[in-house]
């Protein structure tokens, strides 16, 4: 049995979950959540979901899917070194991208868009819509219910207006306070796990270069360090020795970092950490400035290249004119969508914009052009 630090999260301590439930025999609370996540639908779509590109573009580029695995061995990885609960750390490392548009960020901003008039887009929110709502797998409750402290750490951002619709879940937002460490870990491996793997995506596609990244300090200091000890290495070895050197760099320094704070800290429990002014796991001040200086850079050189934005471009259109569709004749939703529709009143034209917003953000990247397709043109009738 792993030894839990006595400011990590304990199952036998759980808040519990929406509805009531049985113990789980042979696992944990928190293994359940993992196993509940892992089965779920919306999880096996992450496979055909853009991370920077749409899917059709290559084989070997991630995807939500393969990105929200290596969130998880990183997440799990540091909380085992710091004693903190891995199986917690592993279900919202693989749940926090579930809520996530086809076409990866442009998909969300254009739906955000699309949604302005009826209380807007965001994946986070979505992610625990998910699994709060639109799961639909057992027989007593909608959803996969969750605990608590798996539903915290999916909800890493959020308004003070949503974080009163949600209940206990939303209370952290009103109240300023933190979440549990492995909600906070979680959120930092994600941003290991995609800055460095984004790296290797552009370099594979095209988009960036090694001579570019050369000026980036985080790249330069290991790509050099491969250079002088492997000097006949060949460009693709070297490139993927290069990132695998970064992402150890960022993950020993952050359990670094967090291991003294959590002594400076003096905290002895998880409600002493919520009641921290500021959250305690953390990358050193100089190694988050060379993170932040390769997540501009990539800003400016990936996700603004052109042939990204081209991408993005045809993405927001499909999406923008998919929405309007549905909600000018709500009957060419599927089935189930339109039967939804049906049984809202009249004035209820925001609660159905959230149901075709719901069916879009469900889409796989093919799925949403296939279905674009149907709609749209003319030798597509099914």
């Amino acid at each position: 049995m792993q030894k839990l630090a006595p400011y990590s999260a304990n199952s036998e301590y759980s808040r519990g979950r929406q509805y009531t439930e049985d113990s789980p025999s042979y696992r944990s609370e928190y293994q359940r959540d993992r196993d509940r996540i892992v089965h779920s639908v919306a999880f096996r779509r992450l496979e055909y979901k853009t991370q920077v590109f749409v899917n059709h573009e290559g084989d070997l580029f991630r995807t939500r899917l393969t990105h929200s695995i290596e969130v998880a061995q990183i997440a799990r990885s540091i909380a085992r070194e710091l004693d903190l609960n891995e199986d917690l750390t592993e279900a919202i490392s693989l749940a926090h991208d579930l809520g996530h548009t086809p076409f990866g960020h442009s998909g969300q901003d254009t739906l955000n868009a699309c949604m302005k008039g009826y209380g807007g887009f965001e994946h986070n929110l979505q992610s625990l819509r998910v699994v709060d709502v639109l799961e639909q797998r057992y027989a007593e409750f909608q959803g996969i219910n969750l605990t608590f402290e798996t539903r915290e750490g999916i909800l890493k951002h959020c308004s003070k207006k949503n974080a009163a619709e949600l209940g206990d879940v939303g209370q952290r937002f009103l109240r300023s306070r933190q979440p549990g460490l492995e909600a906070q870990l979680a959120n930092l491996a994600d941003s290991i796990a995609y800055n460095n793997h984004d790296v290797d995506d552009g370099l594979r596609g095209g988009l960036i270069t090694v001579e570019q990244l050369r000026e980036i300090r985080l790249f330069a200091i290991q790509c050099e360090t491969v250079s002088k000890i492997y000097p006949q290495l060949d460009t693709r070895r070297m490139i993927n020795e290069t990132v695998r050197r970064m992402i150890n760099y960022l993950v020993v320094d952050l359990i670094e970092t967090s291991r003294a704070r959590l002594l400076d800290s003096g905290v002895s429990s998880i409600d002493e950490v919520r009641n921290y002014p500021e959250p305690i796991l953390m990358h050193s001040d100089a190694v988050a400035k060379e993170s932040l200086e390769l997540k501009r850079f990539l800003q400016r050189n990936l996700y603004e290249h052109y042939r990204v934005l081209r991408m993005s471009k045809k993405a927001g259109r499909v999406i923008n004119k998919m929405f309007q569709a549905f909600m000018e004749d709500y009957r060419i939703l599927p089935t189930q969508y339109h039967e939804l529709s049906a049984e809202l009143p009249d004035n209820s034209e925001s609660m159905r914009a959230r149901i075709v917003a719901d069916y879009i953000a469900g889409m796989t990247d093919r799925f949403a052009i296939n279905e674009y397709r149907r709609l749209f043109e003319p030798g597509e009738l099914t």
